[in-house]
């Protein structure tokens, strides 16, 4: 089993865990160090992985941070662990002083869910007031993966990781940026904007006016953008289904036996734009949760089916598309098969929570 699948196993494992945990140490028992050990450690080693390393601060003698990656002897990763139902955001002041009495390039404060590294990058020998890099367990996402393999003992370079911690911090910095921009664009964000086509002077009143505006165009270009990709990704799915479907009436023609039954309902199946695009938004309500390339589809006569590993036997939903009803069919946790009517395709999303579940039963 490789690191991705095993990191899988393991998220799932928090999220089973995690209402019953109520103390530190039982947060660093059952989940902080097997998630270490996960990372290639060896967390009963104290050469390697030292519980309760001594980092001296100031005056203060002795004080002691949880646990410390050793190389060579020498201290190069931190980590502060803190129970699983606590915030971070006041703990960061605690791990900052340990770090600049060591050796150590890297910080990792956490509570078993969430992990936030950090380095010197601002100044050397002081740690960074925000992390470079943070990532929870519980919405885990393709990029954190390969970001983790990169801490992996195997994989573990200081340069290489160091070298990209900068552009790691600071792309993260412009996303979450942009990303508080769609919802509520800032007064000096708006004034940027207008400043490429409003001639006029920018007073406040001006800038309350066009911010609604800004908010509405930002997000309808990415809409636009997205809808844009589909369709592209639509246009080519049905140029491969017509080559496979007049592949399949070459092969019918040629058949000895061309009023095969079998034959003749696959060649009646027509694969639609509407079932591409819900596959689609299937795909990409999953795409966080399991790497996309697993899920593919099966059409049939009376249904749209999406599979896990094209494995009719894990199939994720149904979807119909009837003359006057369109309804999706997913099986919860009791393989109870649940229906949901929609009307448009993109209330689809409004499952999500049910799809995720279907994935996560059959992983």
């Amino acid at each position: 089993m490789d690191f991705t699948e095993l990191l899988r196993q393991f998220t799932k494992r928090v999220e089973s865990m995690k209402d019953s945990i109520l103390t530190e140490e039982a947060t660093k028992t059952s989940i902080i160090m097997p998630f270490f050990q996960l990372m290639g450690y060896d967390v009963f080693n104290p050469t390697e992985f030292v519980p309760e390393f001594t980092a001296d601060v100031g005056i203060k003698k002795g004080e002691k941070v949880d646990y410390a990656i050793l190389q060579e002897g020498q201290p190069s990763i931190l980590i502060e662990a803190k129970w699983i139902g606590e915030k971070l955001e006041k703990h960061d002041s605690q791990l900052f002083r340990y770090f600049g009495t060591t050796n150590a390039k890297f910080a990792i404060l956490t509570n078993g869910a969430v992990y936030k590294f950090y380095t010197d990058l601002e100044e050397p020998n002081k740690m960074d007031e925000s992390p470079f890099l943070e990532i929870n367990l519980l919405n885990l996402k393709e990029l954190d993966i390969s970001e983790l393999k990169k801490f992996h003992k195997e994989n573990f370079d200081l340069k290489e990781i160091f070298d990209t911690a900068s552009e790691l911090k600071y792309s993260n910095l412009i996303k979450n940026f942009m990303a508080g921009q769609l919802i509520d664009p800032s007064d000096d964000y708006v004034r940027f904007v207008l400043g490429n086509i409003y001639a006029g002077v920018k007073t406040q009143n001006v800038v309350d006016k066009f911010k609604p505006v800004v908010r509405k165009s930002m997000n309808q270009y990415i809409n636009e953008l997205m809808n844009d990709r589909i369709k592209s990704a639509l246009e080519k799915n049905s140029v491969e289904n017509e080559s496979r479907l007049k592949l399949g009436h070459e092969t019918l023609n040629s058949n000895d036996d061309p009023e095969s039954p079998a034959s003749t309902e696959q060649n009646d199946i027509v694969t639609t734009m509407e079932e591409l695009e819900s596959y689609f938004i299937i795909k990409a309500i999953l795409r966080e949760s399991i790497d996309a390339e697993r899920i593919t589809y099966k059409d049939t006569l009376s249904y749209f089916g999406i599979l896990l590993d094209d494995n009719t036997r894990k199939w994720i939903c149904r979807i119909y598309f009837k003359e006057n009803t369109r309804y999706i069919v997913i099986p919860d946790e009791n393989q109870a098969q649940n229906r949901y009517d929609f009307e448009k395709i993109d209330e689809l999303y409004q499952f999500k929570d049910h799809i995720i579940k279907r994935v996560e039963a059959l992983c």
